[in-house]
């Protein structure tokens, strides 16, 4: 393993002053902290120490749930030997293979067993000493959400910075949502409301505009906190990520403005379409009537497939939507799998496993 040290959490300057002592008590709640990780290893222990060093004197019981998904680097057993270690508020889940950060973001929501569920990247930049700041604003404040600010990234520019500036502003004139840092893993939920949502494919970038569909932007708040440089183990942030960015943001943008009124959107290019085929279709109709000969021109096959494919898009395209919605939404589909031997989440007795 990795010798990669980290600042002890008393170095590091608060971007945001400490929660006074004299504040009143956070309202009775339990508490849930999802952390998906893909192949670090060397990352596995410390992260378990430094988030039960950061809430060891949290006022509320709590849970912290790591979703191995899939590494092949020895991050499953590093995590478990570290879960062994500190007590059984740790769980590991192990999904059978890579199902992406999405799924395994999902994995650990749907084990989650507290009133509030956190959720932080599990490579130590995010840094858990900003969890119960942001739980106490949520609480105090009566928000769904409180997403973390990452006002002093310590990224690279050209790599990080620079293309993740541009996804955001791309992400706030699309969604509304007028957050900086829609990109930070750092975040706490309530969990009534973020149930309510399923994510799949890339989606975990897009949290604050799916929960828009459900609750108000208004009950959603930003709140800076800290960020550290990676230490160990390597991104796995790669050249494909713009695009596949770019393809989510227009799966956001649908569900967001046609997500209750999909036949708006196929309907209102389908009729496009089958105009300008109804179009050349009169046109050669009227020819016809005038005698002359249409059978052989491009214009009829044209226009026949023009008129087609519009009633194409007002029926296929519709269904196949709602049909993805309908999967995702009210059936029980997982966009993952656990191994055979992990104890399905609501077989865990809900009073056991909390660090009181």
């Amino acid at each position: 393993m990795s010798s990669a040290t980290y600042p002890p959490v008393d170095d590091l300057p608060l971007t945001t002053p400490a929660t006074p002592i004299s504040e009143p008590p956070l309202p009775p709640h339990r508490l849930s902290v999802v952390v998906p990780m893909y192949n670090e290893v060397d990352n596995a222990a410390p992260l378990v120490d430094r988030i039960q060093a950061a809430l060891a004197d949290y006022p509320a019981p709590w849970e912290l749930i790591v979703v191995d998904d899939g590494s092949i680097d020895g991050t499953g057993p590093a995590l478990d030997r570290a879960a062994r270690s500190v007590g059984p508020h740790v769980r590991v889940l192990h999904l059978s293979r890579n199902f992406r950060q999405t799924a395994a973001m999902q994995a650990g929501i749907d084990a989650a067993r507290g009133d509030v569920i956190a959720t932080l990247d599990g490579d130590l930049q995010n840094d858990p000493i900003d969890i119960p700041r942001m739980v106490r604003r949520l609480l105090a404040e009566d928000l769904d959400m409180v997403a973390g600010w990452r006002r002093e990234r310590q990224d690279g520019f050209l790599w990080r910075k620079l293309p993740s500036g541009m996804a955001n502003r791309l992400i706030r004139k699309v969604s509304g949502l007028q957050f900086q840092d829609l990109g930070c893993s750092l975040k706490v939920f309530r969990t009534t409301v973020l149930r309510q949502v399923r994510l799949y494919g890339e989606m975990h970038r897009f949290i604050p505009a799916w929960l828009a569909t459900v609750t108000s932007p208004g009950r959603m708040a930003e709140e800076p906190v800290l960020h550290h440089p990676r230490v160990a183990g390597v991104s796995k942030v790669g050249p494909g990520r713009s695009a596949r960015v770019l393809l989510d943001l227009l799966s956001v943008h649908f569900f967001l403005r046609f997500g209750t009124r999909p036949g708006h959107f196929f309907g209102g290019i389908g009729l496009v379409v089958s105009l300008v085929g109804f179009i050349m279709l009169g046109y050669l109709t009227l020819l016809k009537m005038l005698g002359e000969s249409i059978g052989t021109r491009p214009l009829l096959f044209l226009g026949f497939f023009l008129v087609m494919a519009g009633v194409q898009l007002l029926t296929t395209g519709v269904l196949a939507e709602l049909l993805m919605r309908v999967y995702y939404d009210v059936g029980r589909a997982r966009p993952y799998r656990l191994r055979p031997a992990e104890l399905p989440p609501e077989d865990l007795p809900q009073e056991a496993g909390w660090h009181d």
